[in-house]
């Protein structure tokens, strides 16, 4: 085993009290290089080897190697290797592992090639070690290995290839492996789960999860909660946590994120105030993982004091947190101090992403700042060397459409390099209904439908430019073709958390247990906005009915069952928070600052553009949404 001096300085000579401690005995040095904690350690140690001729032996250098690849010394692992007559089984496995943990994986596959090329037949370690660096291409081949060498009913290479299934979203391979496993561990039961959630069969997770009884683990529960999560069942992965904790389960970083990233959807700001406790509380670690989330939540769930206060806790940001406070100013309408944190970002050494100009854009366009977002898009490739992609359009096209400069954001989109996605085709037909722009609407969506394109939001928002209009024509027209299609409008929705419960209406909504109460309030806020001169703007309504019934449906929508309950369920004085699935319309928004005049209660509505916050009869959007 010796070592070219030209890859790697020699081992230095150990010093006096090293010497004095280091005993000849392979065994003795053997647990030295496990307890070997630094580079200088193990480097002598290495010079004690080859000066006591020790270098031959397999275990001294199987852990050697293991030492300095758990130091990040590969090169040195590597140099070690290459040095050492006829590998066996073990050195072979130890620096696949090496390059596989560090994402090399051509260079390991390249080693494992190398390892069966010498006859060296690969063990059970050697697949579970490959498998981490396996990807769409590569796992058939790596799976026919394993049953050539008989170990297809191996658990601990049969839950590596679940693993690895699950990553690619292979749930028939990954399954298949599952039902052939002998016997069904822990951990390749919540691999079978993961593959099943991270592929969005949550049904099938969820059957599987019940089924497992007591012997569930925080793991087990964290790819569940995770699954709801990131699946868009916010609601139930709350209630999962629940169940968690009720069960006796800790949870810990991973829960932690999860349970906060399910606030952030819903807007339970309350419920994510209490996992911030439970963090303290518990001594969950306070990283920039963690850290990050909270900022997240807090924004989302409309408290924007809050996130800076956790924003300013992190020690270490990185640029995904910087993203996620910038993103936090951009949907409160707070540009400047989006543009503020961006510049300290840079002085800090930050290098921004592409996301960050997510959210710089963003900014720009809740603001009307048409100059200032080509600007900050163009500086993009000119300064920072990032191609722009279709969000990034997306968010000029917004600009654009917003700001009424609706045939320059059409010029935009044709000039794309990209293919246009049903976003930036959604956000241009937006801008033809706030502004009225039929023709070029048709035109729009008429392109979608040839193209196939076309979703329900398309024939919601063309549908909606003829009513607004007073095209009935074209209405009719085009929910002939949605009910033809099997195609169904999205239903305006409003959710509002009170007393840790977040309680969802629907217009019209008379479901809730207290539902007398919300419609006996309903019409006290009638009063009180009517006796303040207000006049339904009843052009919000796109349904042809006489303007009486156009009033009639306007004191139903769901933004107002919520406020209502808002101001029957909560404190006088606190903060009302509401959540609208869609864009909130006129007669509403006016509603809201009128009420937030009456009731001396800040309103704080998240819709489906960006968030509004009524105070003493004012917006925060200036009326510009």
């Amino acid at each position: 085993m010796s070592v070219a001096n030209h890859h790697f300085a020699s081992p230095p000579r150990p010093s006096a009290g090293a010497s004095r401690h280091l005993h000849q005995s392979p065994a003795h040095l053997a647990a030295l290089l496990d307890q070997s904690t630094s580079i200088s350690q193990t480097l002598q140690l290495h010079a004690h080897i080859l000066r006591h001729n020790h270098h031959h032996n397999p275990v001294l250098t199987l852990k050697l190697l293991r030492s300095y690849s758990s130091l990040g010394l590969l090169s040195h692992s590597l140099t070690l290797f290459n040095h050492t007559h006829d590998p066996n089984v073990f050195l072979w496995t130890s620096i696949l592992d090496a390059h596989s943990a560090r994402g090399h994986c051509a260079e390991a596959f390249g080693l494992y090639v190398r390892m069966l090329a010498q006859g060296v037949e690969p063990n059970a370690f050697t697949f579970s070690s490959l498998l981490k660096c396996c990807c769409l291409g590569s796992v058939d081949s790596v799976h026919s290995q394993v049953l050539k060498s008989g170990l297809g009913s191996d658990s601990y290479v049969t839950t590596g290839l679940l693993d690895v299934y699950a990553k690619i979203g292979d749930v028939e391979s990954a399954r298949k492996v599952f039902d052939k496993m002998p016997e069904r561990s822990l951990v390749s039961l919540t691999a079978m789960i993961s593959c099943y959630a991270k592929s969005g069969s949550l049904d099938e997770a969820k059957s599987m999860f019940d089924e497992m009884g007591d012997s569930k683990d925080v793991v087990c529960w964290n790819v569940m909660v995770d699954g709801f999560a990131q699946h868009g069942r916010p609601y139930h992965a709350l209630e999962l946590f629940r169940e968690m904790l009720e069960e006796g389960v800790r949870a810990d970083e991973v829960t932690v994120v999860s349970v906060l990233t399910a606030c952030g959807q819903v807007g339970a700001l309350e419920t994510g105030r209490w996992i911030h406790s439970y963090v303290e509380s518990n001594m969950i670690l306070f990283n920039v993982r963690v850290g990050t989330a909270l900022v997240d939540m807090y924004s989302k769930c409309g408290s924007l004091e809050d996130a800076r206060a956790v924003f300013d806790k992190i020690v270490k940001k990185d640029v995904v947190a910087w993203n996620s406070m910038i993103s936090g100013y951009a949907m409160h309408g707070c540009s400047q101090e989006a543009f503020s944190l961006f510049s300290r970002m840079r002085r800090m050494g930050v290098r921004p992403s592409d996301i960050t100009f997510i959210g710089i854009l963003t900014a720009c366009s809740h603001a009307g700042l048409v100059d200032e977002g080509w600007r900050y898009f163009n500086s993009m490739t000119a300064e920072f060397e990032i191609e722009p992609k279709i969000q990034h359009y997306g968010c000029m096209v917004s600009l654009l459409g917003r700001a009424g400069r609706v045939k320059e954001a059409f010029d935009l989109v044709k000039n794309m390099t990209l293919e246009p996605d049903p976003v930036i085709w959604g956000a241009l037909l937006e801008a033809c209904l706030l502004h009225k722009n039929v023709r070029l609407g048709e035109e729009i969506a008429q392109l979608l439908i040839d193209r196939n394109s076309a979703h329900s939001g398309t024939y919601a928002l063309l549908s909606n430019l003829y009513a607004a209009a007073g095209e009935w024509d074209g209405v009719a027209r085009v929910r002939a073709k949605m009910k033809d299609s099997g195609i169904q409008k999205e239903p305006g929705c409003s959710s509002i958390e009170v007393n840790n419960r977040v309680h969802e209406f629907l217009a019209g909504d008379r479901r809730h247990p207290r539902s007398k109460a919300i419609y006996i309030m309903l019409e006290e806020i009638s009063k009180w906005v009517k006796s303040s001169g207000h006049r339904p703007v009843i052009e919000s309504v796109l349904h042809q009915m006489d303007d009486l019934e156009k009033e009639r449906s306007l004191e139903v929508h769901s933004e107002k069952l919520a406020l209502a309950f808002g101001l029957i369920g909560t404190p006088a004085g606190t903060p009302i928070r509401i959540v609208k699935n869609l864009r909130v319309c006129a007669d509403c928004h006016d509603v809201m600052k009128l009420a937030s005049k009456m009731t001396e209660r800040k309103i704080v509505m998240r819709d489906r553009n960006r968030f509004h916050h009524f105070v003493n009869g004012c917006c925060s959007c200036g009326d510009y949404w």
